[in-house]
């Protein structure tokens, strides 16, 4: 039977030799979580052998090798901190989006406050609001599964959300008002899918992703029709591409919408753009 440590290092050849980023970290997270054993006892432990291998274990290394996404082999992520179930048809939730949820936790107390996350996905935006700022949270998607986990989700971390399934506002309750409206939209342009890493393109759905010929189909209907579900003064937070910094506020302010600002993630890429609608 081999040690902690062989398995592990197998893992690691594995993987690079597959052309998996990162493939050191994928090999650790998928040693720690088959076998439940933490960094410390791993260090502590990694001359002996487990028990068995369990089947998981070269299951998960040969699919990860295959491109197959680490989030989905290990059936959840972390998100601002909170721990978020995802599987295959449910875009995975990206550091990069914490932006989004951070500059709104920053501009507005959610106590008393609605909050609507349109093409919610995991839900991990939504529900990162209703947990961390007490927003009271209404989700939507079209997609099957993405109501699914989205529900999965809110049990898992104790939010109490209504979740709806439906085409962007189509599919909520005629005379609801938001004083927030976040959302991350497919905003990849059509022709530049097949470039992405194996990862995305091959696995994580394609209509989470696909925003047209140039990408900007979601924000252009929900550029125009936010501002008749947001409350005097409310504000919509929306997800973009590096390279859609000037053509989603434009967008925005031809709508109506107000100091329309655009924040850059960590790496300094533009991420998230904000507009206010009038308060009077």
């Amino acid at each position: 039977m081999p040690a902690y440590e062989e398995l592990f290092q197998s893992a690691v050849r594995r993987l690079e030799k597959a052309g998996v980023p990162e493939a050191e970290w994928d090999a650790w997270y998928i040693l720690s979580d088959t076998f439940h054993i933490s960094r410390a006892e791993y260090l502590w432990r990694k001359k002996e052998s487990p028990k068995q291998v369990p089947p998981l274990w070269e299951e998960r290394v040969r699919e990860r090798c295959r491109r197959v996404p680490l989030a989905y082999l290990l059936g959840q992520t972390e998100f601002m901190g909170l721990p978020f179930a995802v599987r295959p048809g449910v875009l995975i939730p990206r550091q990069d989006t914490e932006t989004l949820v951070e500059w709104v936790l920053e501009e507005t107390d959610g106590e008393g406050k609605n909050l609507l996350d349109l093409c919610c996905g995991s839900g991990c935006i939504g529900l990162s609001l209703a947990k961390l700022g007490g927003f009271e949270a209404v989700l939507c998607d079209l997609s099957d599964t993405a109501v699914e986990v989205s529900r999965e989700n809110a049990a898992r971390l104790g939010c109490r959300a209504r979740i709806y399934q439906g085409d962007l506002f189509a599919a909520l309750p005629a005379g609801l008002r938001f004083d927030v409206i976040v959302s991350n939209p497919p905003y990849i342009q059509s022709a530049v899918i097949e470039g992405l890493m194996p990862e995305v393109r091959d696995y994580e759905p394609r209509m989470a992703l696909d925003g047209a010929e140039d990408g900007l189909l979601f924000y252009r209907r929900i550029a125009a029709q936010a501002g008749a579900w947001l409350v005097p003064g409310g504000r919509l937070y929306l997800e973009i591409g590096y390279d859609q910094g000037e053509s989603v506020p434009f967008l925005l302010r031809e709508a109506g919408f107000l100091q329309v600002e655009v924040r850059r993630d960590l790496a300094g890429q533009t991420r998230v753009v904000r507009g206010v609608v009038s308060d009077v």
